[in-house]
């Protein structure tokens, strides 16, 4: 591989990259699925506890 950056396709058809993904019993479709899941905002993230809190704080003062 080179210093430039590279693109996904090009990563994936790489002889070494290949190599190693078929010793570890990766396929490059699972990399993708991996990928776009990750590139997606979360839509069931919790807010932490201070911003709970805070929020709670407010309304049990009736601010």
């Amino acid at each position: 591989m080179s210093d430039r950056i590279n693109t996904l396709d090009e990563l994936l058809s790489d002889p070494m990259v290949l190599l190693v993904m078929e010793r570890d019993r990766v396929r490059p479709e699972q990399v993708r699925l991996l990928l776009e899941r990750a590139r997606r905002p979360a839509v069931d993230v919790v807010p932490p506890a201070h911003v709970v809190a805070k929020s709670c704080m407010q309304q049990w003062l009736g601010r």
